[in-house]
C-alpha cells in the first residue's frame, strides 16, 4: 500500500511540478557553473548506498560533508542556493529516487554515506530496515535543528508506529512547514 501511495503521489505531483522543475533547472544552470543536479551518495534501506539527486545549491568545490559540519556554509551557496534550500525546491529531483524505489515519500531522511555515527545509531535500533523518505517524523519535528540522538529517537518512533495514516499526517505537516519555512537553518 505504501509503494502504491508513493507512485500515485509522485506521478500526480510530477505533472503539476513539471514547470517548477524546468524553471529551477534553468535557474541553477544560468547562475552557476557545473551540473544542474548534484548526485549524492546516500544510505538506503539495509544500509545500501544509492545515488540521490538534488538541484545543486552549493558550488562545485564544496566538501562532501553534511552542511552543518561546514565552517561557513553560506560561502559555498550558489546565487540561487539559499532560495532553493529555504523553499525546498532543491529536493524535487528526489521524486526520481521515489520512482526508482530507493526512497519513499515518508521515512527517515537518507544519511550521507560518511555520517557513520548516524548510520550506526540507526542500525542499532533497527531504523536501517526502513526505506528512507523525502520527509519524515524527524523532519517535521525539527528538520536541520535536531541533533543525531534526537533524530534517531524520532526515526525509531516512526519505525514503531508506521502506518498510512501517520504517513498522511507527516505529508500534510511537511507541506505546512515548507510553506512556513520552519526549521531551516541554512
Amino acid at each position: 500500500m505504501k509503494r502504491a501511495l508513493d507512485l500515485t503521489v509522485v506521478l500526480i505531483a510530477g505533472f503539476f511540478l513539471l514547470l517548477p522543475l524546468i524553471l529551477t533547472a534553468l535557474a541553477v544552470r544560468l547562475t552557476s557553473r557545473g551540473p544542474v543536479l548534484y548526485w549524492s551518495d546516500r544510505v538506503g534501506k539495509h544500509n545500501r548506498i544509492f545515488r540521490m539527486p538534488k538541484f545543486r545549491s552549493m558550488r562545485i568545490d564544496t566538501p562532501a560533508v553534511a552542511t552543518h559540519l561546514l565552517t561557513d556554509p553560506e560561502q559555498y551557496l550558489t546565487p540561487v542556493g539559499s532560495f532553493l534550500r529555504k523553499s525546498s525546491l532543491d529536493e524535487l529531483p528526489q521524486l526520481w529516487s521515489i520512482l526508482c524505489g530507493d526512497m519513499s515519500l515518508v521515512g527517515p531522511r537518507p544519511a550521507l554515506f560518511n555520517q557513520y555515527d548516524l548510520i550506526q545509531m540507526r542500525t542499532d535500533c533497527g531504523v536501517h530496515t526502513l526505506v528512507p523518505g523525502l520527509t519524515g517524523w524527524a523532519q517535521i519535528n525539527g528538520r536541520d535543528e535536531v541533533p543525531n540522538e534526537q533524530k534517531v529517537a524520532l526515526d525509531r518512533y516512526y519505525l514503531e508506529h508506521v502506518s498510512i495514516w501517520l504517513d498522511l499526517r507527516i505529508l500534510v505537516l511537511t507541506f505546512i512547514k515548507v510553506v512556513r519555512r520552519d526549521g531551516i537553518t541554512h
